[in-house]
């Protein structure tokens, strides 16, 4: 009668309702991450710089003087918060896309790994959802494994992002981290380095896969020298989730991205996604597109203290044919033709 159809309707209105709450929260949690990855390290500087100056300074005074004190930890394998890798915003920013992990093999914690994840993209969305918070479960996929994403050094040295950062387990992707944590941490420990860095970035673009490999050996030695197992991880749809301005090898664009990357550590991308208010107006939002990161299969690795570039070479050929063999096998399965290939340069 009409008391049902009205309560039908209410609740056909509640669920709305809900549906639209629960979008706008995941909106919300992107776009505090990206503006968190885009000025959140100059904002805090320029804010302890203006608290300096007023009535307040003994509060930005305690804070320096306790950076000077805690200035080497994230080189020491930083300072992980669970809580903080385990809060509901992250769920959020899982579902804006939706984001996915794929296990297919297990990882023993007896053995620690230098995880090589593909593509970069524009900001490595997958990576950080993945490996930098417990929304996707890696700990409950990969138990007693703990991942340690790594990113610029440069971001380690600004007040507050530091701290932000070393509370999800990530740390600055240089030589004194990463040989404390393959060799002062215990075992079960990995280490996840994008590892085309900003040179991949800036080929990054939706419909592309491709990845800067050949010349990239230093994880491979770094992995000899701690026998760390190498472990390919392809991120499937990390590239759609932005579009980019590809400037041609030669342009000046591409000079000034290239000299950028070459003196700072980053290449300048112009980018755009999505708009806050609408999927069809530009904006900083990257598009919800599906991005699925699977793990492939570890290589086991040798501990060599002085590896030669023989060994280095046999250990990183081995690793890009374990990663092309891991992204033929599942393409398909996550949306792209048969006939697609892995671009590796």
């Amino acid at each position: 009668g009409t008391g049902s159809s009205i309560l039908s309707a209410l609740q056909d209105l509640f669920w709305l309702s809900k549906s639209k709450v629960e979008k706008q929260l995941q909106i919300i949690s992107v776009l505090q991450w990206v503006l968190t990855f885009l000025i959140m390290g100059i904002a805090c500087t320029l804010i302890l710089m203006y608290i300096l100056c007023t009535d307040c300074w003994v509060i930005a005074a305690l804070y320096l003087a306790w950076l000077v004190f805690d200035w080497n930890t994230p080189k020491k394998g930083g300072r992980r918060s669970q809580w903080v890798r385990n809060w509901a915003i992250w769920r959020y920013f899982r579902d804006y896309f939706p984001i996915r992990l794929v296990k297919t093999h297990n990882l023993l914690t007896t053995r620690n790994y230098i995880f090589g994840y593909h593509p970069h993209g524009i900001m490595g969305l997958g990576a950080f959802c993945n490996f930098s918070t417990e929304a996707t479960g890696v700990s409950q996929k990969f138990p007693g494994i703990r991942p340690y994403l790594a990113t610029l050094a440069g971001n380690f040295r600004m007040p507050i992002l530091r701290d932000y950062l070393m509370s999800g387990g990530i740390c600055p992707v240089n030589r004194d981290s990463i040989d404390y944590i393959l060799s002062k941490n215990g075992s079960g420990n990995a280490i996840v380095i994008v590892v085309g860095g900003a040179a991949e970035s800036l080929n990054c673009t939706p419909g592309k896969n491709s990845v800067t490999l050949k010349n990239r050996k230093g994880f491979v030695k770094l992995a000899l020298q701690h026998g760390a197992d190498l472990v390919p991880v392809y991120s499937f749809g990390e590239n759609e989730v932005y579009k980019q301005v590809i400037f041609e090898e030669g342009s000046w664009g591409r000079w000034v991205q290239k000299k950028f990357q070459k003196h700072i550590g980053f290449a300048p991308c112009i980018f755009h996604g999505r708009g806050l208010f609408s999927s069809n107006t530009w904006g900083l939002l990257p598009y919800s597109k599906p991005i699925t990161t699977v793990v492939g299969e570890p290589i086991t690795i040798p501990k060599t203290d002085n590896p030669s570039q023989k060994e280095v070479d046999f250990y990183h050929s081995m690793y890009v044919d374990s990663l092309v063999k891991l992204f033929d096998k599942y393409k398909s399965r996550f949306g792209l033709p048969e006939t697609e290939v892995l671009e590796v340069n």
